[in-house]
């Protein structure tokens, strides 16, 4: 009697211990659901980095003297410098191979037109949508605008529509390569060819002319390119001619790149110079997705440039025919050591207003009501991850850890970020800033930026099936808010 009792009572127990474990399962599916639409503001615990707190979220309404980003745009007035008119459409894209990729292109090329500007110049985009069923932004990826002209659908503007149209307008204050891409559904139409080059030129004129190429790298249907040829290109180039290649990787992946029979200078990543390059000779570029990387050389034997693991190339030589043989590839170029220290406007022992930690791990759970092992932000899955709250000013300091098994090309908008050390060991070489930073797993990244583009600001992998997946979140100015909502009743969705 006594033993059946016993059995009964452990036969409830079990019962009821599984009705619980199924029923905090149960909870965690449904608080993983995302909402039709939703707000990013209404997400996200906020994280203050040690510095001035606001109770909740005050502070980024609208209503007691804030912001809307909406507010926060480019010069409304003014006859731009720069004009230019894209076009957003389905496109069938012929690769040097002959073969047909369906795609989607800015007037109906793959990479879209290359854009030019001047510093200081006023540039005004339209964009107009003429078949992009999930709509379209663009994103000016690395160039620090204006919040409202950032391009992120249901953050700083809504979807353009097919038939729709919208105007960018922002002043060219930087110099160098970046390149743009829509920020809607980004892992699926960035993929499929939505994307182009800008290059912010000098003012004045160089003193020695300079032959100026853009390679962009991209893979069309598994196929790897260089400027959407997948085969081995030559071109002609006159001996003694100084170079600059610049690199744009506008993949969601990293891209390596080996460059053979003259040695090189690497002048500048993601956009800014660096300070007392030397020549390289045998060295790997690793070029990190969303990132670019500039090289000069001085034209003499044959130059060969390969896409590794493709058969993408370009072989330049004094008569056009010169095709120097591919190398084994050398050792990986670090940009920690490399070139000449300058002064930098703050460094390692600088007094720091926020310090935030970003690590990256993975975890099971829910995502959005799907079950498996989900990206992480400090220990958090989307939409619980933290918002960095900031105040315009603050000196801000960062430590990014990738506590994961795969390579995270970290990519905050509208700011660059300073680095200062890898793994503990401190930056030795020319001050190297960037906007999109390759974290390999096991590393960890100290770096810093001024608080000096208010706004709402996407900070996430651009990796963008990682993003798409929850590897995102948001640094927040405070006082600034969004009227802008994502989700499929508004048709905007970011990733």
């Amino acid at each position: 009697m006594i033993r059946r009792l016993a059995l009964r009572t452990a036969a409830v127990a079990g019962v009821v211990v599984l009705l619980v474990g199924v029923g905090i399962v149960a909870k965690a599916w449904w608080d993983s659901r995302l909402p039709g639409t939703y707000s990013v503001m209404d997400f996200g615990e906020p994280d203050f980095g040690g510095g001035t707190e606001h109770a909740g979220h005050e502070g980024h309404g609208t209503a007691n003297g804030g912001i809307s980003v909406a507010d926060l745009h480019g010069p409304k007035n003014g006859k731009p410098d720069a004009r230019f008119e894209l076009v957003a459409k389905s496109a069938e894209i012929r690769l040097a191979s002959g073969r047909l990729v369906d795609a989607l292109g800015f007037d109906g090329t793959s990479p879209g037109p290359e854009l030019r500007v001047r510093q200081g110049d006023l540039v005004e985009v339209v964009l107009e949508n003429e078949d992009v069923e999930a709509g379209v932004t663009i994103h000016w990826h690395g160039v620090d605008v204006p919040n409202a002209e950032d391009g992120v659908a249901g953050v700083t503007q809504d979807a353009v529509p097919p038939g729709g149209r919208y105007v960018y307008r922002f002043r060219a204050e930087q110099l160098g390569t970046f390149w743009y891409h829509t920020h809607q559904v980004s892992s699926k139409e960035v993929k499929r060819g939505l994307f182009g080059v800008l290059v912010i030129e000098p003012r004045d004129e160089p003193a020695a002319p300079v032959d100026d190429l853009v390679l962009a790298v991209h893979t069309y249907d598994g196929i790897p390119t260089i400027n959407d040829s997948d085969q081995l290109e030559r071109q002609q180039v006159s001996p003694g001619t100084p170079l600059r290649l610049r690199f744009v990787n506008t993949d969601s992946f990293g891209q390596q790149v080996a460059i053979d029979g003259a040695p090189f200078r690497v002048v500048a990543i993601d956009g800014t110079d660096l300070n007392g390059p030397t020549p390289l000779e045998g060295r790997t570029l690793e070029l990190a997705a969303g990132g670019r990387i500039d090289i000069a050389l001085t034209m003499r034997e044959p130059v060969r440039i390969t896409l590794l693991k493709s058969n993408a190339a370009l072989a330049l030589s004094t008569d056009g025919a010169g095709v120097p043989a591919e190398q084994e590839p050398g050792p990986e170029f670090d940009p920690l050591t490399y070139g000449r220290p300058a002064p930098t406007p703050f460094d390692e022992s600088s007094s720091y207003d926020r310090r935030f930690e970003l690590k990256v791990t993975r975890k099971p759970g829910f995502f959005d009501g799907r079950p498996g092992r989900q990206w992480a932000i400090n220990g958090g899955i989307y939409p619980d991850v933290p918002m960095f709250m900031v105040d315009e000013g603050d000196l801000v300091e960062m430590t990014i850890v990738n506590d994961s098994n795969v390579v995270h090309p970290m990519h905050l908008h509208g700011h660059h970020v300073l680095v200062l050390s890898r793994d503990g060991v401190p930056a030795s070489g020319s001050p190297w800033w960037s906007d999109t930073l390759n974290v390999h797993p096991g590393e960890n990244y100290v770096v810093a930026f001024r608080a000096d583009n208010p706004g709402l600001w996407m900070d996430h992998c651009h990796n963008l099936p990682h993003a798409a997946k929850g590897l995102t979140m948001h640094v927040a100015y405070a006082g600034v808010s969004t009227p802008y909502l994502i989700g499929s009743e508004h048709d905007n969705a970011p990733e």
